[in-house]
């Protein structure tokens, strides 16, 4: 294939970078939590365990729009939902797609090999980066296609533990009860995320075959799970804060209140609701934004607190 500026865009736009902050600002709050749990934090390890976790997710944009074009056929991309649409418009680069995102996938293997013989780790740290690389890739690929048999879902919320996880077993080695708890209501924003990227993607998902929440029971479903979700995060924050698992220099109160943000959002979307798609747009980008927003404040109280 020959390479032009133009085409070089639309390569890039189909690997929807934007995405990968989300995934960034997860897995440094795995990490952050380590070295507040008396992790030695390592540049090295940090660096290295973060490529697992890029080329992971890169591969799997670059997949996803390759095993769900016949889907996107059906609908129309939004800021966070919908694909990238490029695959739609230009089918010449379906081939390229695939085996970018095969060489992505074999490139965050490597790496993971290359940290575990690095820093002499176990052999279920490398068993996890694999679990990770397939969820992502059969996300959408054949043939167990899990967005379109009723467990894409459970996929995308499950990535609400494996991505700080990356982080966490980066620096600490293993996986432990603090982790496992704090991931809890980690994993109830992938589930207000998860509603709220299929939201704009109802009717197309409808007529391309994929079985979700959404198509099931429609947009105002979907708020409502948003603001479930929202709510009990924000619950399991304060309750994180009465257990005595952790330092008493982290104060999960703090974070409960910094999680106002997205449960004001969700509460006041679900107020909101609408079956419009225009006006649900509107309502999802603002969740999202301020999910993105928490994590990001988040991140910085946990650097306070290392410092």
């Amino acid at each position: 294939m020959n390479l032009n500026y133009d085409k070089l865009v639309k390569i890039v736009k189909l690997g929807r970078f934007h995405f990968l902050l989300g995934s960034f600002l997860y897995f440094c709050i795995g990490a952050f939590l380590a070295v507040i749990l008396n992790a030695e934090f390592s540049l090295n390890k940090f660096l290295l365990g973060y490529a697992i976790l890029f080329t992971a997710q890169l591969s799997m944009h670059y997949s996803n729009d390759y095993f769900d074009l016949e889907a996107d056929k059906y609908g129309k991309p939004s800021q966070f939902a919908g694909g990238s649409g490029i695959l739609v418009k230009n089918p010449e680069l379906k081939k390229f797609s695939k085996w970018f995102s095969a060489a992505l996938l074999s490139l965050s293997l490597i790496i993971a090999a290359a940290f575990v013989l690095l820093f002499s780790y176990s052999i279920w740290f490398f068993l996890f980066m694999v679990f990770a690389n397939l969820l992502g890739l059969f996300y959408a690929a054949p043939p167990i296609r899990l967005s379109y048999n009723k467990l894409g879902e459970l996929a995308t919320i499950s990535a609400g533990f494996v991505m700080p996880a990356i982080g966490y077993l980066t620096l600490m080695g293993t996986i432990d009860m603090p982790f496992i708890i704090f991931s809890m209501p980690l994993l109830l924003y992938q589930m207000l995320f998860i509603s709220a990227v299929q939201i704009p993607d109802m009717e197309g998902d409808k007529l391309g075959g994929k079985i979700t929440w959404i198509v099931y029971k429609g947009r105002k479903f979907g708020f409502k799970i948003i603001a479930v979700s929202g709510i009990l995060a924000t619950l399991s924050f304060f309750s994180i804060s009465s257990t005595s698992l952790y330092p008493s220099i982290l104060n999960f109160k703090i974070v409960a209140l910094i999680s106002i943000i997205p449960l004001s959002l969700a509460i006041l979307s679900y107020l909101r609701r609408t079956e419009n798609r225009k006006n649900a747009i509107r309502l999802v980008n603002q969740n999202i934004i301020s999910l993105t927003i928490f994590l990001t404040l988040t991140n910085f109280y946990f650097l306070y607190l290392i410092k």
